[in-house]
């Protein structure tokens, strides 16, 4: 690998890498989280809506998510190289960074169970790891 990022490739590798990501995003918000936490918050009027603004700022979230992970897996296997080690690293990292720190503080603020959580967060793990494994591949044939 390169010891400077090539932007170009940086930028079409986590285009790529989006599309697992959004899909996994899409399926476990979908499937799992919106309706525990539509009954968990009943009391609350419109809580987890899906509309455009919403949809919206979840791209942006995805989008934000993504290139982290690339960005994170890249500098990882800059030391380590472009190996198993590298895409668990950079995967757990990125998995803590964002949704084992979103999900606690949920819990924390009782605005989601745990048992949401203990559901969500190996998904997102999976999602992680598989998506730093995608960015491992796609960076190996360039």
């Amino acid at each position: 690998m390169e010891s400077s990022i090539n932007i170009k490739q940086f930028a079409i590798v986590t285009l790529l890498v989006s599309i697992w990501v959004n899909a996994s995003e899409v399926f476990r918000y979908f499937i799992i989280v919106m309706p525990k936490t539509r009954i968990y918050l009943a009391a609350i009027s419109e809580v987890a809506p899906m509309d455009w603004g919403v949809f919206a700022i979840w791209g942006i979230w995805d989008t934000i998510l993504t290139a982290l992970i690339v960005f994170v897996f890249w500098i990882v296997s800059q030391n380590f190289g472009n190996n198993t080690r590298s895409i668990l690293i950079a995967g757990t990292l990125c998995w803590a960074l964002f949704f084992l720190l979103f999900w606690v503080g949920m819990v924390n603020m009782n605005l989601a169970q745990w048992s949401l959580a203990l559901i969500a967060l190996p998904l997102a793990f999976l999602e992680t790891v598989v998506a730093s494994f995608i960015a491992s591949r796609l960076f190996a044939r360039s």
